[in-house]
């Protein structure tokens, strides 16, 4: 190594690159040659699969948990990582080349205690998986989150996914890590804590971007959503300052008014003509949102899948809310 890039190295905060999968596959590999290519050189990486696989390359180590979940395993190479920054990926996911680069200017300012950025669908996904990335990136999905897909304009937020997520070490360590049992939502828990135990800042920054193959529609999409949408609804009552908001809320709402929201307007003059312009127009909304791929198989497909992912979405919502506890608690 020439004195220029030992140089380079030690002005680079170091970083750990921490993915929790249950055993490697082709979206892994496909990381890792994405990670190589960083424009950062002091990094390291930790695999944590199910099984024991053989390492990949230099400065990659594997440490094998057993079928424990995400976070369990997140812990365990938190607690092996040597870098000041834990950088946490997902393995279907892959980093764009200035992830780190741009990452590590944000923790210059000690009141930072994590950076996140856009997880953008990726553009090999094939198409029921880019349909799928088009409604989690449609207004009427993505809503106030469309952030978390799509690069927007930098901001402070409160809480953010595990697919894309930096954090100080310091601080880490300091709130105990994850700590949970609970996953999905994990990584609502873990920001909680650095936001109001640690009091520090999490911000957006739209140039930290990674690229995350997305689940296919339908059945794979519904069962993700579904998943999210359970875990939402119990943390609306266990951690009600980051779940307690409205725009949770709405996909429910909209669930029962579908189902009915017609009963009620049976007993007002023009109250079924009122419903039906209601759902129209919604509907009209969603083959809009399709629209902009200018093909109509997409449209259809992705209107359909607005509309399904919000019943599903609700309704598992609703059934978050009514559980005394989830499975793995």
């Amino acid at each position: 190594m020439s004195d220029k890039s030992k140089t380079k190295i030690e002005e680079e905060p170091s970083v750990s690159i921490i993915i929790a999968f249950q055993k490697p596959g082709d979206y892994l590999r496909k990381s890792l040659a994405a990670i190589e290519k960083l424009h950062y050189q002091n990094y390291e990486v930790i695999l944590l699969p199910d099984e024991p696989m053989k390492s990949t390359g230099e400065g990659i180590t594997v440490i094998p948990t057993g079928p424990i979940g995400p976070p369990m395993k997140r812990d365990i190479g938190a607690r092996e990582a040597k870098g000041e920054i834990i950088a946490f990926i997902d393995d279907d996911a892959y980093p764009r080349e200035d992830w780190l680069k741009n990452a590590v200017r944000d923790f210059s300012d000690d009141t930072i205690a994590a950076i996140g950025g856009p997880a953008s669908t990726a553009p090999s996904d094939d198409f029921w998986q880019k349909t799928g990335g088009d409604v989690l990136s449609g207004w009427m999905v993505g809503g106030v989150h469309l952030y978390r897909m799509l690069p927007k304009e930098r901001r402070e937020v409160d809480d953010y996914p595990t697919c894309n997520l930096l954090v100080r070490r310091s601080t880490f360590e300091e709130v105990g890590g994850f700590d949970s049992p609970y996953w999905p939502g994990e990584d609502t828990i873990l920001c909680w804590k650095l936001t109001h135990q640690a009091k520090k800042k999490i911000i957006y920054d739209p140039d930290v971007q990674v690229f995350h193959h997305r689940r296919p529609l339908f059945r794979k999409h519904w069962k993700q959503i579904g998943n999210y949408g359970l875990h939402r609804g119990y943390f609306v009552k266990k951690f009600p300052k980051t779940s307690r908001r409205f725009n949770y809320f709405l996909p429910s709402l909209w669930t029962v008014f579908l189902l009915l929201g017609w009963l009620p307007l049976l007993l007002i003059p023009g109250g079924i003509i009122f419903y039906g312009i209601i759902v129209l127009l919604y509907l009209l909304a969603a083959v809009l949102t399709g629209v902009r791929s200018l093909n109509f198989k997409t449209t259809v497909i992705v209107a359909a899948g607005i509309v399904s992912t919000h019943i599903v979405y609700g309704f598992n919502f609703i059934r978050g809310l009514l559980v005394k506890k989830l499975p793995e608690e």
